[in-house]
């Protein structure tokens, strides 16, 4: 089993930087601005021939009461509990600070194997600033540089030192071609997707508060059900641009935009309470440009009388017409009502999405369809549609070829689909028509 690494430490030392070090990669948002991390966020990473995981959290105040702060706490101790090593990373500009003092007390309590990681160390490895921080009784400080990349490996060694266990990789890996079923959820700020995924889980993984942008990075979480495996993906809530300040925000939108394209299925939240707006319309908008399996939630289905969830029927009808293929459920993702349901429909949904089209069945479809209503002519011709076949999955692709198909109009198009739809029983997906006109040899002579 892989080990692994929590990186624990107060706001703003680089925590995050140093996450994106060791795995390799930019998935945890980096900026110059304390509180930006708030939920546990996992990577894979690897140092010589030893594989592991390790944590991002965000900053950690053990002794704050109440509010998202006491949350984000509760996050860190929990990645703590988890984790077979922790790293306490410090800042040498800035010194020792009193919230270390009580981070290094909480994290002696632990009895966890801890190391100290002294940041931003840049030019300053033999500076005499280090020695003050041996006064945190956690042992010898390891000067680093997560922006630069100077200390990274050794201090990695330190915290895996002893790991006979992983001293070689896993043999056959993730499986071939066969990886998890990316799960996207998407919707405003405060419709409760965090609190969706927790209910998933059955304990409280991701921060749930009540207070719109406490999510501010796409948050990666593996999952397991009925045999198929899942990565659930929390989103930051989108907001309309007008209302979007903080530069940080705006980060987290494109870390947003980024996992709808890269799911396989994205669940849209809606709020029963408030009903259909203009930036769910958007949000669905982007869903349908990217191509993705669409499930409709609509939480706080519990919260609403008779005459509200009719208004919220009729707005999902009128506002998200263009989405009339993906299926809606009532969830309460806080009194965990309705989760099978939308397990199902998001099944459904990835099958669809997945599905195979038989060249036959796909050109036997589309002759009776144009038998039963053919296209309209376009000035002496009328286009001529010859077979069709499966061009792509994810969202399903049919091409079909023939002469003069360039005259095909948009409503003869959704007439195709409709027909494809109702044969392939696809549901929860967008489909592509795409027209081939095969090429006059007479043209050029």
């Amino acid at each position: 089993m892989k080990p692994v690494i929590a990186l624990v430490g107060r706001a703003n030392v680089g925590k995050s930087t140093l996450f994106n070090r060791i795995t390799r990669s930019r998935d945890a948002i980096v900026a110059d601005f304390p509180g930006l991390t708030r939920d546990r966020h996992y990577g894979d990473a690897h140092v010589g021939g030893c594989e592991f995981i390790v944590v991002d959290t965000g900053g950690f105040e053990p002794d704050k009461p109440s509010g998202v702060v006491a949350e984000m706490a509760r996050q860190t101790r929990q990645a703590v509990a988890e984790a077979d090593a922790v790293i306490f990373v410090t800042d040498l500009r800035s010194g020792v600070a009193g919230q270390d003092h009580d981070i290094a007390r909480y994290l002696r309590s632990c009895g966890k194997k801890v190391v100290l990681a002294v940041n931003k160390a840049e030019g300053m490895a033999d500076s005499p600033q280090l020695a003050e921080f041996h006064e945190l009784g956690i042992g010898m400080p390891h000067p680093v540089s997560a922006a630069h990349g100077q200390g990274v490996r050794s201090l990695l060694e330190a915290a895996l030192e002893g790991r006979v266990d992983v001293a070689e990789p896993e043999e056959g890996g993730e499986g071939a071609g066969d990886g998890p079923i990316r799960l996207a959820v998407a919707g405003r700020p405060n419709v409760g997707k965090s609190t969706l995924i927790n209910a998933w889980l059955g304990e409280e993984r991701l921060v749930a508060f009540d207070q719109p942008g406490t999510t501010r990075d796409a948050i990666h979480v593996p999952f397991e059900r009925d045999g198929r495996r899942f990565e659930l993906i929390d989103t930051a809530g989108l907001r309309r641009k007008g209302r979007v300040f903080e530069s940080v925000e705006k980060f987290s939108i494109v870390k947003t935009l980024q996992a709808i394209a890269d799911a396989h299925v994205v669940v849209l939240l809606l709020d029963a309470t408030q009903g259909v707006s203009d930036q769910d319309a958007h949000i669905a908008g982007y869903i349908l440009d990217s191509g993705r399996a669409v499930v409709l939630a609509v939480n706080k289905w519990d919260a609403t009388d008779d005459y509200q969830r009719q208004l919220v029927e009729r707005s999902i009808e009128s506002r998200l017409a263009f989405l009339k293929y993906a299926p809606v459920v009532q969830v309460s993702a806080i009194r965990r009502q309705g989760l099978s349901a939308l397990w199902k429909a998001i099944a459904q949904a990835h099958a669809s999405a997945t599905a195979k089209l038989p060249t036959p069945v796909l050109t036997r479809l589309l002759h009776e369809a144009v038998q039963h209503q053919p296209p309209r002519r376009a000035g002496r011709f009328r286009p001529k549609l010859r077979y069709a076949h499966q061009g792509g999955m994810n969202p399903p692709r049919v091409v079909i070829h023939g002469n003069n198909l360039e005259h095909v109009t948009d409503a003869y198009r959704r007439y195709l689909e409709g027909c494809v739809r109702a044969h392939f029983k696809l549901v929860g997906t967008p489909l592509r028509i795409e027209m081939r006109s095969g090429r006059n040899p007479f043209d050029d002579a």
